[in-house]
């Protein structure tokens, strides 16, 4: 019988230590990828991942909180629990997955490569030799511009943030840049910065580097929240405030876009 007691006890305490009440969920973003996550003039964070962190919140009842760090640094601080989820444009992919949790997918975004108009490069190892290529640190572009051409005598440049890639862009100090395709027309292309830019050749496609879409990076032991962010999604999807949202900053159908 007293054995029986301790187990129990010690199951007990065993599912208090690992269950946890989300009544507050800690956002960990990178604020400088318009029009995904930025920041506006008066420091507040904005943006169609922000809306929709804060839409998962409010489905959930739960209090919503948004940490800043550096984009290469957001799996590192997640596993410190500096916060609970990263929703920051992140890829679903293989070696990601090894480290930490997925949910399911928020939208796909496809990733393009910019340049000065009127200049001939592509996006293939021939035409690039030789150029400087600018890639923001800890993202699948900087991944695919290492592994598919700084081998063949082509420069990759990786910066900090994205931003740093487009004033290096714009002073001539790059040949081209390489990012996600909505966030270099939104968040460039389509201001006055970017005025005298482009897109050079079309959809960069490589699924195993590029993942399956973007999602909501969590701990892998926090399964429950996993669920409860998934099931949040499905809701907002269905109810129509994932379109609206949506609709605020994009004039394409997102979710399925690829």
């Amino acid at each position: 019988m007293k054995k029986f007691v301790l187990s129990a006890v010690l199951t007990c305490a065993s599912f208090s230590a690992s269950a946890k009440d989300w009544t507050v969920i800690k956002f960990g973003t990178a604020p400088a990828y318009a029009p995904f996550e930025s920041k506006a003039s008066d420091g507040s964070l904005i943006g169609f991942d922000i809306d929709l962190g804060n839409a998962i919140c409010q489905k959930l009842k739960a209090k919503c909180e948004w940490v800043e760090n550096d984009f290469d640094g957001l799996i590192p601080a997640l596993k410190a629990r500096k916060f609970d989820a990263i929703l920051a444009s992140m890829n679903i992919t293989e070696q990601r997955q090894k480290q930490i949790a997925f949910s399911d997918k928020v939208y796909n975004a496809p990733t393009r490569m910019i340049a000065p108009k009127g200049s001939p490069l592509q996006p293939t190892v021939e035409s690039l030799k030789g150029k400087r290529i600018g890639v923001q640190q800890g993202t699948v572009q900087e991944t695919y511009a290492k592994q598919r051409w700084a081998a063949s005598g082509i420069n990759v440049v990786s910066y900090q943030n994205q931003e740093q890639v487009y004033q290096d862009l714009t002073s001539g100090r790059l040949d081209a840049s390489l990012q996600d395709a909505i966030e270099a027309e939104y968040g460039f292309l389509k201001t006055p910065k970017g005025k005298n830019f482009t897109y050079a050749g079309s959809d960069i496609a490589d699924p195993k580097i590029f993942g399956v879409g973007t999602g909501i990076g969590m701990r892998k032991e926090d399964e429950e929240l996993r669920k409860d962010i998934n099931r949040a999604l499905a809701e907002i999807i269905k109810d129509g405030t994932y379109k609206r949202i949506a609709s605020k900053y994009f004039s394409f159908e997102i979710y399925s876009r690829l």
